[in-house]
């Protein structure tokens, strides 16, 4: 496991690698015959630098998502934020809600995952999202900070359009 620090992307990288040394992904539920599409660039919004995701989430095909994604260590590899209390991300959106989805080292199906959902306004803010609080799809496997390997932003599960941004993304300390 790889120990790291609070920081897992401030954007201050060349697009897409992210300041953790980890790449940022563009998903979509086109791998598995879906026809939903988007875009990841990398712009300002509102005088901040963003890892934006912009497109049409359908439910044509069995699709229904569109994803960013960063690992939290080069090259996949899992790391312990035991020490953790959860995720800060700094979003900025068209109103819609998204999910955070968080995958460990011991899932081992694409769509397993632990998530939690959260709006996404049309202005800069942090929102927190505890560990505690992410709830296990499609695994009976309770969630092991300790496991931690990948995030992704996800437009997911209804046709809408998307368009959310993150301005950076951090651990925040576990509670006393």
């Amino acid at each position: 496991m790889i120990a790291m620090a609070p920081t897992i992307d401030d954007l201050s990288g060349d697009f897409p690698d992210a300041s953790n040394g980890a790449r940022w992904q563009m998903l979509s539920d086109a791998v598995m015959g879906g026809v939903s599409a988007g875009q990841m660039t990398r712009t300002v919004i509102a005088e901040r630098p963003a890892i934006r995701m912009q497109g049409t989430v359908s439910l044509e095909n069995n699709g229904g998502f569109l994803q960013i994604a960063l690992d939290l260590a080069p090259g996949g590899a899992g790391f312990d934020a035991s020490g953790f209390g959860g995720i800060a991300v700094d979003v900025w959106g068209n109103g819609e809600d998204y999910g955070l989805h968080l995958r460990t080292a011991n899932l081992s199906r694409p769509w397993q995952s632990y998530r939690m959902s959260f709006a996404a306004m049309p202005n800069w803010q942090e929102i927190r999202l505890p560990f505690r609080d992410f709830a296990p799809h499609r695994t009976d496997l309770p969630f092991d900070a300790r496991l931690l390997r990948r995030i992704g932003i996800v437009a997911i599960g209804r046709a809408f359009t998307a368009d959310v941004a993150v301005g950076g993304l951090r651990f925040f300390p576990a509670e006393a």
